[in-house]
């Protein structure tokens, strides 16, 4: 936060204050700050936040405290204070919004408060039991927001009069409802389709719950009901990719899963993320099939609180062995989370036993955020729900621009001076329905912030659905390669201003020499990179098929070691394991500097995976797999910038390991001949700062290995913090690469870079 310059002796200041500070009790809080030294003045929401004129004698002590005791929601950016003439006003008041080009932001949804919960359970409470309690510190904001200011009318709940108690909550300074925008009660408020008694009901009895989250449907069974989760999974078409699980209070997290203090602080932060947790096995085996972590989330809204509310009142099957429920995304196929009543009705009858509706719209569909700690601090996988659309704060302004991200793990980013937003977790756009969600999110975004982007920035692959949308705008555009996007978005976020080496270890891009990239060493500087080095390329038999089936690569391996004649024998259960040899033998063919396919050869090698279902299912089993890493001294080979784990293979195929120990040896190993690559660059270039990103970088292992490593010699490691190092970090990248091309001159504003 920063404050401009202040002088005191004025009788009547006007300030202007810019952050998250629409929607989160900032004007109630100022209009007891007011009161409490005796000022004159008004407070309002305008265009660029919230403006406040105060006089009298007590001026110097109301700023003092303006910062310091603001509301827990609020996140003030700047204040900027003027000299005004005095009006003699001896009365406060909270003055009507103003109108005007927006750029202040809503704040994210957040978790029910202590006070609200109190009331919740309250028989004397008027808002007891109530599904939709929420105040000013609490409850839905960016997901009932239709656009800014912040005001009811611009709200979901603009449907829904206030009755008279809530207008007189909603009026009363003294109230904690003093004007928040989504004050609700059982007399005027939104209603739920079902009674808690028939949710709970339910799940006791190993049916599945659709409920109508904060952000989305949500599907429910109980988690330790085997038939239960088994029939989830089939209905929900999910294999094997994890289940969440939803606990209801902290105690109960540490019989799952193992905590530490500063995963304890994201499970009960007001975000109610979904943190991955080392699990404790206690759950059924289908929940998280062959991996060491869970997912694990603690009630974000009422209507949660009073779902093990009633599982866990004394007397109720699930109470004694403590419950624990499965609570995923209500989606199918990749399509988009519900969010719409009769769209939820037609698409989930065949999935749930029971569908709760409710009657307040979701105006902005946005899924539950996953986080981890990796290498000391969190993580996303996702980000969404309680984080967004808080922005990326960038090192300078940039002109406004629209990034459009990948294809896989979608998200967009829009700017607005030194200000990234970069949007909720979209998803894959592979079908109509994620395309159609992707271009509904751009068309919120650009509405609510009211900002016009001058250029499109995307993906170098020519064959994007984001890159064909950035293609159909007309505007200018530039392209920005998958990797350099990637190391970007983590420059960015830091804020980096010199050269800077970066360490890509992801699954796949399209390389600038039209390859498969995956593996990449990069100086970056400015808008521009090197790529001063990659991993050894492998032959990627059938192509796109190798990303689904490891044996393939591990075949690949095999047939470079001069072992191809084992690779039948290795893998008799695959239909295409005799033919593979001779494909492999064929001169040319698809290659790829891949590191996630690397670790899936791994996986395949060690008998872990051979085939995978979702995304990276390979690579978690054998991250899995690691009791501790150790490193095969010369287990790489660096020639010329390229890296090789050749030595690390012939080691691995010699059945000297078992599957713990291999995968130790195999990130013990990877992680040693990274930082040696790295560190020979850092040597050669001068350069010391390196950012490491890319999907594999969400192994938490293979993280904090390689920066312990870079540490160790004397190097500055920096890990993404604020997007996930995943493919939906990539907008961001796009952005600031785009913003400084403009700024620079290097892209106009009427043409292609």
């Amino acid at each position: 936060m920063r404050v401009g310059a202040i002088t005191c002796a004025a009788t009547r200041l006007r300030l202007r204050v810019s952050g998250t500070v629409q929607g989160v009790g900032f004007r109630p809080y100022v209009y007891g700050l007011a009161n409490r030294y005796g000022l004159g003045g008004f407070v309002a929401n305008d265009a660029s936040g919230v403006i406040i004129e105060v006089e009298g004698k007590r001026t110097s002590e109301f700023m003092a405290a303006l910062p310091l005791e603001r509301p827990p929601l609020a996140r003030i950016d700047h204040i900027s204070v003027q000299t005004i003439d005095a009006l003699a006003t001896q009365d406060f008041s909270i003055r009507a919004s103003a109108r005007g080009k927006l750029s202040t932001r809503i704040a994210a949804d957040a978790a029910t408060c202590q006070e609200c919960l109190g009331e919740l359970f309250d028989p004397d409470s008027r808002h007891y039991l109530y599904a939709f309690i929420n105040c000013s510190h609490c409850g839905p904001r960016y997901t009932i927001a239709e656009q800014l200011p912040y005001d009811r009318c611009n709200t979901a709940m603009k449907a829904f009069a206030m009755c008279l108690e809530c207008a007189a909550e909603y009026a009363d300074p003294a109230s904690r409802r003093f004007q928040a925008e989504s004050i609700a009660c059982p007399t005027c408020g939104p209603r739920l389709s079902h009674g808690i008694n028939t949710i709970g009901a339910a799940i006791a009895d190993g049916q599945i719950v659709a409920i109508k989250g904060l952000g989305g449907y949500q599907l429910l069974c109980d988690a330790r009901n085997h038939d239960a989760v088994h029939r989830l999974r089939r209905k929900k078409q999910r294999d094997q990719k994890p289940f969440a699980v939803m606990v209801g209070s902290l105690e109960q997290v540490s019989d799952i899963a193992e905590t530490d203090a500063y995963e304890d602080a994201l499970l009960e932060s007001v975000a109610r993320p979904i943190v991955l947790l080392r699990s404790r096995n206690k759950l059924a085996p289908a929940l998280a099939p062959g991996l060491s972590r869970v997912g694990v989330m603690l009630p974000g809204s009422p209507l949660h609180h009073l779902i093990f509310h009633v599982l866990c009142s004394p007397g109720a099957r699930l109470g004694d062995k403590g419950s624990v429920i499965v609570c995923t995304s209500a989606n199918l196929g990749g399509e988009p989370l519900p969010i719409d009543n009769s769209d939820a009705l037609r698409r989930l009858v065949g999935i749930a036993d029971l569908i709760v509706t409710h009657d307040r719209n979701i105006l902005t569909r946005t899924d539950d955020s996953v986080v981890a700690v990796v290498a000391g601090r969190r993580q996303f996988t996702r980000r969404a729900r309680g984080y967004v659309p808080e922005p990326v704060q960038l090192a300078r302004s940039v002109p406004p621009v629209l990034a459009v991200g990948g294809a896989l793990k979608s998200t967009v980013t829009l700017t607005r001076g030194n200000e990234a937003f970069v949007s909720q977790h979209i998803g894959d756009l592979d079908t109509a329905e994620g395309i159609r969600f992707f271009e509904e999110t751009i068309r919120h975004l650009t509405s609510t912030l009211d900002v016009q982007p001058v250029v499109v920035a995307h993906d170098l692959h020519p064959d994007m659905a984001s890159t064909r949308f950035a293609e159909a705008t007309g505007r200018a555009r530039t392209a920005v390669q998958h990797h350099h996007a990637h190391a970007a978005a983590v420059i960015a976020e830091h804020g980096l201003q010199r050269p800077t080496l970066a360490l890509v270890l992801d699954g796949h891009g399209y390389g600038s020499d039209g390859g498969n990239w995956g593996g990449e060493l990069l100086l970056c500087e400015g808008t521009s990179f090197q790529r001063i080095g990659h991993l050894a390329p492998l032959k990627m038999p059938g192509r796109d098929r190798a990303t689904r089936e490891p044996w393939r690569m591990a075949g690949a391996i095999l047939h470079l070691l001069g072992r191809g004649n084992d690779i039948r024998a290795r893998f008799a259960a695959q239909p295409l394991a005799e033919s593979l040899p001779s494909l492999l033998e064929q001169a040319g063919g698809a290659t790829t500097t891949s590191a996630g396919r690397l670790f899936d050869a791994a996986a395949a090698l060690l008998g872990i995976a051979t085939l995978q279902t979702y995304e990276g299912e390979a690579a978690m089993k054998l991250e899995a797999c690691v009791r501790r890493t150790a490193v095969l001294e010369d287990g790489w080979l660096i020639d010329h910038g390229v890296l090789s784990f050749r030595p690390l293979f012939v080691d691995l195929i010699a059945g000297k390991v078992d599957v713990n120990e291999g995968a130790g040896l195999v990130h013990g190993t990877v992680a040693a001949g990274c930082v040696d690559w790295v560190t020979r660059a850092a040597r050669a270039t001068g350069v010391s700062d390196v950012v490491l990103s890319g999907g594999c970088f969400q192994n938490a292992v293979l993280a904090y290995e390689i920066q312990r490593g870079c540490i160790g010699a004397g190097l500055a490691p920096l890990l993404p913090r604020e997007v996930p190092p995943n493919d939906g970090g990539l907008s961001l990248g796009q952005a600031w690469v785009a913003g400084l091309q403009i700024a620079d001159g290097s892209l106009g504003q009427e043409g292609t870079a």
